[in-house]
């Protein structure tokens, strides 16, 4: 898959299928888009492109908005790529961008720029200076710009359609079981192992402390069940998320202990895939009862590892 920063590059592609987003967290909801745009692409062997932008529109409008994501671009890209995408091309939003008229992007970007055939979108999607662009602009001017339009209906799950915020608000609650209904695959986060204070060892529990990383949406406080990756290599763990209060208030860290097995893990980037929440932060009375309470906590996580793998087991057998 090609990335591309800007407009050059894109001339005489091969039939040119296009959506447009910021793809935040490439959940089902995208992945039903690019399902659609990538049959066409196959049927016409063209080429399916994503164009989004770069930073995030609301980063250049809304400067004082707190904006934290469901995935890094590194990530992000590979999703996409997995999706069927063929190429990336990323716009800088500035200013001078967002004060661009719907007609305007419409002749410069999709027409000029992209040559685009075929263009997929949400129905509700809005372009252009005060999100003037609609749909409806889109369906009458396609014949003279040379593509047509497709409107997607979003996915509904629960009866409510999916989004990155409504996932977002998911993993700031815990509820990763329901978050991973909307992406299509458990959330996780990526980060490097640091040296920590070594509490969990003195009790029972070596820990890898992971840095956090920064601009991603984090769980809620609290003890979850987990795999920890590393390269090639998954293991079943537990992590925890928060400010250790029972030692007193301190930043909030990210902890994960190995259900089986003892690493050393210092330096490594590892990823931490997040299956079900097993209970929030609390204050302890002792250490010694927080062990006991981690103790319950590990065997908790190695019945859901359990059933999980009995649940594969199934799916690949049947």
């Amino acid at each position: 898959m090609r990335v591309l920063h800007g407009l050059q590059g894109c001339a005489g592609l091969p039939f040119p299928v296009v959506t447009i987003g910021n793809f935040d967290g490439v959940h089902v909801g995208h992945r039903a888009v690019l399902h659609l745009a990538c049959g066409r692409v196959r049927a016409q062997c063209g080429t399916a492109i994503v164009l989004t932008f770069e930073p995030h529109p609301l980063l250049v409008l809304a400067p004082g908005v707190e904006l934290k994501f469901l995935n890094d671009p590194e990530e992000k890209l590979a999703l996409l790529e997995d999706a069927g995408v063929d190429m990336v091309v990323r716009l800088p939003f500035t200013q001078a961008f967002a004060a661009q008229t719907a007609e305007e992007f419409m002749a410069q970007v999709l027409r000029d720029g992209l040559d685009t055939r075929d263009l997929y979108v949400g129905e509700n999607f809005r372009f252009g200076k005060d999100r003037r662009g609609t749909i409806h602009m889109l369906r009458d001017a396609g014949p003279q710009m040379g593509f047509t339009i497709h409107a997607i209906s979003p996915v509904v799950v629960d009866g409510m359609p999916v989004s990155s915020t409504r996932i977002r608000d998911l993993v700031q609650a815990g509820a990763m079981e329901e978050a991973a209904l909307l992406l299509g695959r458990a959330y996780h986060l990526k980060g490097t192992v640091v040296q920590g204070s070594r509490r969990g060892g003195e009790m029972g529990f070596p820990t890898a402390n992971v840095l956090p990383p920064d601009g991603r949406v984090l769980p809620a406080d609290g003890v979850y069940a987990t795999h920890l990756r590393v390269g090639a290599q998954t293991w079943g763990a537990v992590t925890y998320i928060g400010t250790r209060p029972t030692f007193g208030t301190g930043a909030r860290v990210i902890e994960t202990y190995l259900l089986d097995g003892d690493h050393n893990l210092y330096g490594c980037e590892v990823g931490i895939a997040f299956h079900e929440r097993l209970r929030g932060d609390h204050t302890f009375e002792s250490a010694d009862a927080l062990a006991r309470q981690m103790a319950d906590d590990v065997e908790r996580a190695r019945d859901i590892a359990r059933k999980r793998s009995g649940a594969t087991a199934r799916s690949l057998s049947s």
